[in-house]
């Protein structure tokens, strides 16, 4: 079966964690795609769902991150995030009443995903990655006291 969607380098944040997120939804959209191709609408149903919870809870997560990390135009990160569900929301409602959205769908997820990595993921790049340099460097300091400190 076709792929929708090939991940690449060009989408990698260089932040483990939220790269595994994206690959994860790209994921998703890949399987909802082969299964709409098949024409397996419970499968569909659910990989939708599946699709829609795992973004909102990536999205919290990515926000808590930027929170964290003291990302100056965080809320407006959040607003981005916000306004995406919404979308997603208003094609599953269209969905429900047996409209075939799922090609839209997958569309609208790459493009604004593809879109929203490269651009607005990236801006942020280099708090978080400091952030988490600190987080760890404070935690291996911490280890090294406790075990070496007289």
């Amino acid at each position: 079966m076709d792929t929708f969607w090939t991940w690449d380098a060009s989408l990698e944040t260089g932040i483990s964690v939220i790269d595994r997120h994206h690959r994860k939804i790209v994921d998703y959209i890949n399987e909802l795609h082969q299964a709409h191709a098949r024409g397996e609408s419970q499968l569909v149903d659910r990989l939708f769902l599946e699709l829609a919870d795992f973004a909102a809870l990536h999205f919290s997560f990515e926000e808590d991150l930027l929170d964290e990390a003291g990302y100056p135009i965080a809320d407006a990160h959040r607003k981005v995030h916000q306004a995406f569900t919404k979308r997603v929301r208003h094609l599953y409602r269209m969905h429900v009443a047996g409209k075939d959205i799922i090609p839209q769908l997958l569309s609208d997820f790459r493009v604004w995903l593809t879109n929203h990595i490269r651009l607005d993921d990236q801006d942020y790049r280099p708090f978080v990655q400091r952030y988490i340099k600190r987080k760890q460097g404070n935690w291996f300091q911490r280890l090294y006291r406790c075990l070496f400190s007289s």
